[in-house]
């Protein structure tokens, strides 16, 4: 039930329209108000910051690392606390994010989980913690890494599929190299020295010479979401690339040896006992369980799989009922996790016909929704064109690329009223 008490006044930023009442139910003690994706600095100052309420002692929700210069340095200059919101490590039980209410999310009061450039709440946890001292925990880590491993749970989970490719017959040792997106965040801010998953790849077949490397390429790559510059054609010719999917459970099935940047799926190799070649510095190397070619001075613990595996998927995130918004545990999560999920757009309304506004005089641009609904399908997905059927305006507004955001501008050229909840 809602505390019908004072809220906490929160601005939250980079938060795309479908998050916004996934957070509203998931933290119903928060009187969010959701600040427009790229606005320049000047209009950044002027429109928002300038009229923050600094009595209401306010609170500054951010995904990932995106605040804006200015608003970090107004956080600052003001003592506002600002929280970086991400997926946790068990997300979804679908095979990628897509738009479904997170089942965890990690609120880390100062910087991403994977950005190695200074230390986060998870390392904090992971360097001072007393694992030792925590039966009750160090319990609840050994009986949730065995339900993992026994369901095949990772970080996004697809209904199981009774035909699964294999990688053929075994003759010599087998090294599997995990391929993540161009431009992902956690190898941007997570590798000390840049690398890419073109790197990797010959880096496993250099001090592999005697092995199968077989590269996996990241599903998005695979179904055309996302670009890769890894050229799949060049690495066939070293190595073994995968062209079809494969779940990330069924991945690790007679390999002898993982490669990786900054995969999360690296700790997944972990927990089953492989060896693991980390050429970046994700969250869970620099404790000594991996192969590390990159380090950090700063973490000088030595822990085990289930300590770290504690800090991260125990203490670390938070979870959720996604039906509901309650909090609830991770064993809670992981026993219900098979349930279907849908967008979590899917129960709101299009926007209703309104005579003036961003629709124009009489609402005439709400005839344009069908036509451009069909082109968004035809380009993108059926997900997206229902998305921005559901949030026309934002769903332009949010695009990285200037030019989808230019035609949004000429479709809907006045502002849609600010999203926030009455006081």
């Amino acid at each position: 039930m809602r505390d019908k008490g004072p809220r906490q006044l929160t601005y939250a930023f980079h938060m795309h329209a479908w998050k916004r009442d996934v957070l509203r139910r998931y933290f119903p003690t928060r009187r969010f108000v959701f600040v427009p994706f790229h606005l320049s600095e000047t209009r950044l100052r002027r429109d928002w910051l300038d009229r923050i309420d600094l009595a209401a002692a306010p609170e500054f929700f951010v995904w990932s690392l995106n605040l804006p210069p200015s608003a970090s340095s107004f956080a600052r200059r003001h003592a506002i606390p600002v929280c970086i919101i991400e997926d946790g490590f068990i997300r979804s039980a679908v095979p990628h994010a897509g738009r479904t209410p997170p089942l965890s999310l990690i609120m880390d009061s100062q910087t991403a989980y994977f950005d190695s450039r200074t230390p986060s709440d998870l390392e904090h946890i992971l360097q001072h913690h007393d694992f030792d001292a925590d039966r009750v925990l160090m319990q609840r880590a050994l009986q949730g890494m065995e339900t993992l491993l026994s369901k095949g749970i990772s970080k996004y989970n697809a209904p199981a599929d009774p035909v699964v490719p294999s990688y053929g017959p075994k003759k010599k040792r087998r090294v599997l190299a995990l391929g993540q997106v161009d431009g992902d965040a956690s190898i941007r801010y997570g590798c000390p020295i840049p690398v890419t998953n073109q790197d990797m790849v010959r880096q496993a077949v250099a001090e592999n010479s005697d092995a199968e490397v077989i590269y996996k390429p990241h599903p998005d790559v695979l179904s055309g979401v996302r670009h890769s510059s890894a050229n799949l054609a060049e690495l066939a010719q070293i190595c073994t690339v995968l062209t079809g999917r494969l779940p990330m459970s069924r991945a690790f099935e007679t390999i002898d040896h993982v490669y990786t940047i900054t995969s999360l799926a690296g700790f997944e190799a972990l927990m089953r006992r492989l060896p693991v070649t980390v050429l970046g510095a994700p969250f869970y190397a620099g404790w000594g369980l991996t192969d590390d070619r990159q380090t950090l001075a700063r973490r000088t613990r030595r822990l085990t799989v289930e300590q770290v595996f504690a800090a991260a998927y125990l203490l670390y995130p938070r979870y959720f009922d996604p039906d509901t918004g309650a909090t609830t545990t991770f064993e809670a999560v992981v026993q219900d996790l098979r349930r279907a999920v849908v967008p979590a757009f899917s129960n709101r309304e299009p926007p209703a016909w309104q005579p003036l506004g961003p629709y124009g005089v009489l609402g005439w641009r709400h005839v344009l929704t069908p036509i451009v609904a069909a082109v968004v399908r035809r380009i993108a997905t059926a997900e997206d064109a229902d998305y921005y059927r559901h949030h026309p305006i934002d769903f332009f507004r949010e695009r990285p690329q200037s030019a989808f955001r230019a035609v949004g501008r000429l479709l809907y050229p006045f502002d849609a009223k600010p999203d926030q909840e009455p006081l």
